[in-house]
Formats: C-alpha cells, structure tokens, sequence
C-alpha cells in the first residue's frame, strides 16, 4: 500500500500486537508436543524396544490425524466451529500420553504372547488383541467418560474451555481405532522374534547400514535443494539410525534384559510382603489420606481462579471528571504517559516493544459492563517483547513501578492492571449493593466505600464507584408561560438547541458511488459557548400573527441552571444495583483480599432494603467450583456403570473408583511440599481427567487378576501374577503420559526449526503456556505418580480383601438357605 494507496514518505509502524502472542503461544504449544512426542517414544523404546516403540508411538499423530479429520464434521453436525486454537493444542499435548495407553497394552500383550517367535505372529496379534479388547474399550471409556460432564459447562468459562473436552474424547476414540486395527497390522509386519537380533551381537557397518545411509543421504541431498533446515534433519535422521544400530539397541537389550527383571523381581518381593499383611496397607493409605487433608488445612495453599502469568501489557487508565474537554484530557494523558515511560526504564529498555496512548476511543477496561466512548478518559498501553527474549526479567515488577509512578495527578481516577489470563472475567473484587430505594443505595454505597478504605486492607488497588452522582448538567428551565405567549413550544425550543450543538440533515449529495449527508449546525465557536446558545434566535411562525415569521432570543423565556445529576441507572434483576470494585495488587492472593474484605462487610451495619454482597469473579468461582464437583460426581457414576457391567461386581468397580479418591493424596502432598498454586478451573479438570486415567489402569489390573482365578489360581497368586504381568504395561501407560506433560509442567521450550535451520535451538524455560497449564499438568503428574504406587500395591491388597468378604457374605446366604432346604425336607 505504500507509495500507492498511502503517501510514499508514510512511516507505518505496528505495535502492540496481540496477534504475536498467539503466534507465540501457538509456536511454543507445538514445540511442547514435539517435545513430549520424543520423551514418549524414549521410555516406549526402553520398555518395548525400538521397532514396537516407534509404531506404538504412530499411534500418536495416526490418532491427532483421525481427529483432525472427524472435528470439522463434528462441528458441522453439532453446530459448533472448530478452530486451531490453543485449547485445541494442549488438549493434544493432554492426550499425548494418553492416546498411546491403549496401543502399549496390545503391543506389549502381542509381544509377550509372540515370546520369541514361540506363536507364530499373526496368531498372537489376533489372540492379544482378543484377550484384551474388553479391558482396552472399556479403559478408553472410563478415560473419557469424566469429559463428557465437561462439555456442559455453562457461561464463559464453558465457552473457553469446550474444546478440551471435545478433542479429548475424538482422539481417544480414534486411539481405539488404531490400537484395535492399524497396531495389529504393524506388529504383523515389524515385530521380530529376538534370535534375530541374538545372531548379530556385535552390530557391523555391512551393506544394509550403507544401502539406508545412502538412501538417506540422497534424500537429504534433495531435501537441501528446497530448504536447508530440512536437509539437516534428514541428515540428523541419518545419525539416530547409525546410533540406534550400534548403542540403543544393545542398550535396550541389556536393560530389558538385565535391569528391569531385577526391578520386576524387587516389585514381586514388595507385592508379596504387602498382600501378606493387607489391612495394614489399606489403614496406612487411608491414614496417608487423613495427613494430607491435616497437611492442607495447617499449610494452606493459595487459590486462584485462573493462573496468572508475568503481564505481556501493562493497562494504565485514567479518568477525568465527566464533562472534561477531550484536548485537556490529552494533555493529561502525555504527562502520564511521560511518568509510565520513566517507570519502566525510557525507551532504551529492550524488553519493552512500545509505549501507546489512547484519548476518548479504546479507553475502557474490558472487565467493566459500559465499552464506550468518553473524551474524559484515557489509557497507556506497556506491551513488551516475547517471553523468550526477555532473558529471564521479571515484567510482574513493572507493575508495581508504574503503579507508583502514576500517583499524584490531580483530579484524575487512574487504575493499573495487565491482559487477563484466560476468558474474560470481572474483578477480583466486586461488592454488589442492590436495592429499590436509589438514595438508600447511594448512601450505603458511599459510607461502605469510606468503610473499607479506612480499615486499609492489604492488597486492594483502589475500591471505585461505577455510580456517577456528579456528571455536570447544563439545564435550560423554560418558562412555559412566556413561551406559550410568544407562542413557541418546548419541542420546538428542543429541536433549535439539538441542531444548533449536535446538526440535522438538510439533504444528501450523491456520487456515482455514495451518498453524502448534509448536516446544518452552528459554528463551533457558537456550538461550545453557553452565552451564545442562550442569545440564539428561534426562527418561528408565530400563527397568532397572522402566520408572520418571528426571530425571538432563547434567553427571554428561558434560564439557565447548573446541576449535577446521575451518569446512569443499572439494574439487575429488576433491582437498583451500585457496584464497588477494585484490582488485587501484585503481591497479594485474590481469595485472600476478598474473605478479608468479606470479613469487615460482616461487620458494616447495613440499612434495612439494602442487601450487600461479594460478585464478580468471587461469584464466578464459586459457580465453576460448584460445577467441577458436579461433573466429578457424574463422571464417577458414568465410570461406575461401565465397570459394572464389565465385571458384573460391585465390589470390584468400588475398588478400583477408590484409587481416584487415593489418588489425590498424590496432589495434596504435591502442592502442599512444592509450595504451588492450585487452580479452581485448572487443577480442577486435572483432578477430574486423572479420575479416567487411574481407573484404566486399575481396569488392567483387576481384569487379569480375574483371569488368572478363573484359571484354577489362588486368589492370592492371582494378584501377585497380576501384578507382575501387568506392570509392564501400567507404569508404561502412567509414564508416558507423565513425560508427554513434563515439558509444559516444567516449562521447557525448543524452537525445533530454529535448532535444524540456524543450529540455535532458542532454548529457555517458562513462559506463559507453563504458567497457565502449569497447575493442571502438575495436578496429574502428582496425582499420576502417587496413583501408580496405588494400582500396583494397593489395588491387589484391597482385591483380596475384598474377595473374602465376598466369600464370607456367599457363604452366610449359602447356610442359610441349605438350612431352609433342611427344614423343608419332611
């Protein structure tokens, strides 16, 4: 557009662009999933060996390319857009783990039943399939059975999050599909007995190695013509194969051969002791249980709604009194802005992008109701550069140096804040004052106000008003009897004043291409002198004369008053609503300044038709806190109908739901010794999506223990051979989906294109995706960790027990009804 449609010497400068931060956010998400995607496939290759491990890893982005097909459909179908967003991507990165459970258990099943080559490979696909189709479809149930609650999450929050649930559940249905069709089929074709590899112990450079090197090598060669970057990863591709030929393979072995028996032999000793002595396992876990709520309650965590991250923008806006002329506000707002500029380090300050000032249009909070236009206000926007190139800056303390920097301006309400994390919510603090009697509302209002900002509670900003009880008025008090005599009506009066100051259509002019209004009105010189608007004329046909046209000045019947009068009237609920709100300074927990608040309000007489009451995000909270209780307890019965019908059992289906309930001693004890956060939303859904997680594995173990006793087993060999078949499996499933969320838990960036194009991997830790998934990724991995301990040594305890009851309560109704049968016999 430049030197065309814009002036050639225009300079055009973007800034503040908040399409950067997605771009970023994006990036990084994806990077993660990479990330994930290789540590996942590193634990698959130590446990399975390489070829098992890649295919089973397929199952992966087989699974991400199925949903990316069915989700447009779905949307389509159920009337919902789908779009590539950053919900979309983390539900990805969630599921990373996840979606290859279902492909670990069949493959690691193909592998032990193929033993070697002992049962020939197409048998033992389909035998190891057949043998675990019920556990697997019914893990992946329970999986997705506590996000099914989730897609009916109302209000805003519902709206942000709704694609978690939604590209959860589609890509663990297409796991399904992979695991049941497209894994069988590649361990047909790529599974090996271990002869063959046996035969070749020292791995050799022979004519196979070169004939793939040189394959590779061309590819590469092609690929350089067209990018530089992807040359390199052919050639790195290259590398990976020539160490997995001559290292991993014969580390792999050893390990599999040699360090995990010893770790499965250490397991079985540890199983045995504790299915000798069940009861004190249990009593300990349950004690455990008890400690980590006594934990919680001496050492209280602190709790947010959202997590927060380091500001990306500093928001600094200002208000004037109304009526405040729009070029006096300017003036305001270069001074503030002069202030904010020194605050955060001048221009020479590199993490610092730009520094905008707005005056009249764009100057409202988004969290406030009223989005319009107001010449006394104004805003100053902070926007700084990408997390990555901060080199580790803390911008939270810029917040606090503005904050001190914009104090003292006379006549000016000034609030600093920064971009909200996740969807849009009200303040942390907003008091509600509802009522029918307007001025009673004010007073209260206004002595509440006084109240709080006398007892100076820590953390509150600054407590505001959105009632304006003095927005300056210009009245125009028409005497309507010498009006009437010179006969004029007031509509008519009305009409001269409105097109005098604001203009009124005369006619329109046309071009080829539009039409152009044409508005009458006084000069500006007359429009915004008061003195000339009372001396201006009324042109009017005076019909008591006769129809002569008459010129009368406004000042002759009419006077002037000055008052001040209310900005507006809100209610809600058909009541009279005042509201008092305010931002949580930096340094301070929301939840903890608002039960301080809430205190001293308990303690503020209120008049009788006034009722008071905190709002706002408070309330928010409490409704999402509400409904994740409400779906965990759904998700429980959903999970409870599946494993009833699987094992035909009560007792069984309530042992392993009790694991989800242990479970969460892992994440007390996690935040409590950690010192974390815990999020009401994110923490929240992380409790709830590890409530599928644990229950799959408990699935595995209980089915198999079932087998074996079924097989002539004692009940107590039964759940130690359980144990030791299907712990493979479990702490795969647990691992993988631990390792594919550790790098968004710990933060860990890798920009892998930078790392293949410039060999500068732009590596860093933190950022905002950590500080905003972070609560949910650490609430699973706790959650998970602890949980894994559960399935593998306390599920088996509780089964025994469990059984004995059972066979105590058969054998009570077998006496009593051989008894029954002994009365009867004459």
């Amino acid at each position: 557009m430049k030197g065309t449609t814009l002036p050639q010497n225009l300079e055009i400068t973007i800034t503040g662009d908040q399409s950067d931060q997605t771009r970023v956010t994006l990036h990084d998400l994806i990077n993660t999933i990479i990330i994930g995607f290789i540590l996942v496939t590193i634990i698959l290759m130590f446990f399975m060996g390489v070829t098992n491990a890649l295919f089973v890893a397929m199952s992966v982005p087989l699974s991400m390319f199925i949903a990316f097909l069915t989700m447009p459909a779905l949307g389509a179908v159920f009337g919902f857009s789908f779009t590539m967003n950053m919900i979309v991507l983390f539900s990805f990165l969630l599921g990373l783990g996840i979606v290859v459970d279902d492909a670990i258990v069949v493959i690691e099943n193909t592998h032990r039943i193929f033993d070697n080559g002992k049962v020939p490979i197409k048998k033992a696909a389909k035998m190891a399939a057949g043998e675990v189709f019920l556990p697997v479809l019914s893990g992946t149930l329970t999986t997705l059975a506590p996000f099914i609650p989730l897609l009916f999450w109302p209000g805003i929050i519902g709206e942000f999050m709704f694609f978690l649930p939604v590209t959860l559940i589609i890509t663990l249905l297409a796991s399904l599909v992979v695991a049941y069709i497209i894994n069988p089929v590649f361990a047909v074709d790529f599974m090996e007995s271990h002869e063959e590899h046996e035969a070749n112990q020292k791995p050799a450079f022979d004519r196979s190695v070169k004939r793939v090197l040189v394959v590779m090598l061309v590819l590469a060669g092609i690929c350089y013509l067209f990018s530089f970057g992807l040359g390199n990863f052919v050639v790195f591709l290259a590398l990976i194969y020539l160490a997995n030929h001559f290292f991993f393979t014969r580390a792999v072995k050893s390990f599999q051969e040699t360090a995990w028996p010893a770790f499965q032999r250490k397991y079985v000793k540890l199983l045995t002791w504790a299915v000798e002595r069940p009861r004190t396992i249990i009593f300990s876990t349950i004690g455990l249980f008890v400690l980590s709520l006594l934990l919680v309650a001496v050492v209280p965590p602190k709790v947010v709604f959202f997590p927060e991250s380091d500001p990306n923008f500093i928001y600094v806006y200002a208000q004037l009194p109304v009526g405040t002329d729009q070029a006096y506000t300017n003036e305001v707002i270069k001074k503030l802005e002069d202030r904010v500029t020194q605050a955060v380090g001048g221009k020479k300050n590199k993490i610092v992008s730009s520094i905008i000032s707005n005056v009249t249009v764009g100057v409202t909070d988004p969290q406030d109701e009223d989005q319009g236009e107001y010449p006394n206000r104004g805003k100053v926007t902070v926007a700084f550069v990408e997390y990555g190139k901060r080199h580790g800056e803390n911008t939270s303390l810029y917040l606090d140096k503005v904050r001190n920097a914009v104090k003292g301006i006379p006549g000016a309400a000034i609030a600093v804040t920064k971009e909200q994390s996740g969807p849009p919510t009200a303040k942390p603090i907003s008091i509600e004052i509802t009522g029918d009697n307007l001025d009673s509302i004010v007073k209260a209002s206004d002595r509440l106000k006084k109240y709080l900002d006398a007892q100076n509670i820590a953390g509150v900003e600054e407590l505001k008003s959105d009632f304006q009880n003095n927005k300056p008025e210009i009245l125009f008090n028409i005497n309507r009897e010498r009006a009437n005599r010179e006969g004029i009506s007031s509509g008519q009066i009305g009409m001269e004043l409105r097109t005098a100051i604001y203009g009124k259509e005369v006619s329109k002019f046309r071009d080829d291409d539009e039409d152009y209004e044409i508005n009458v009105r006084a000069k500006e010189d007359q429009r915004n002198n008061l003195q000339s608007l009372r001396n201006m004329k009324v042109t009017y046909r005076d019909m008591a004369m006769g129809g002569q046209i008459r010129q009368v000045p406004l000042s002759s019947f009419a006077d002037v008053d000055y008052i001040n009068t209310y900005g507006g009237i809100k209610r809600k609920q058909q009541k009279r609503i005042i509201i008092l709100s305010s931002n949580v300074l930096g340094d301070y927990n929301a939840n903890e300044v608002v039960a301080s608040i809430q205190s001293e309000i308990n303690q503020f007489k209120v008049p009788d038709g006034v009722q008071i009451k905190m709002a706002g995000e408070q309330e928010e909270q409490m409704e999402t806190a509400a409904f994740l209780g409400g779906a965990l307890m759904t998700a429980f019965g959903l999970i409870l109908i599946i494993l009833v019908l699987q094992f035909n059992s009560i007792s069984k289906p309530l042992i392993i739901l009790s694991e989800v309930l242990f479970s969460v001693i892992g994440v007390l004890l996690g935040v409590v010794i950690f010192r974390m956060e815990m999020s009401i939303v994110m923490s929240g859904v992380g409790i709830i999506a590890l409530a599928g997680i644990v229950v799959r594995n408990g699935i595995l173990l209980v089915e198999f223990t079932e087998l074996m006793v079924e097989q002539g087993m004692s009940t107590k060999d039964a759940a130690i051979e359980a144990g030791k078949t299907r712990m493979t499996p479990v702490l795969l499933t647990a691992t993988a989906t631990m390792l594919g969320l550790i790098p968004l838990a710990v933060g860990l960036n890798i920009d892998f294109e930078l790392l293949f194009s410039e060999f500068n991997p732009h590596l860093y830790f933190g950022g905002d995706n950590v500080a905003f998934w972070g609560p949910l990724s650490w609430t699973m991995i706790f959650g998970l960790s602890f949980a894994t301990f559960l399935t593998l040594i306390l599920v088996p305890c509780m089964y025994l027990i469990a059984d004995k009851g059972s066979r105590k309560v058969k054998g009570i109704f077998n006496t009593t009804k051989i008894e029954g049968e002994t009365e009867q016999t004459p």
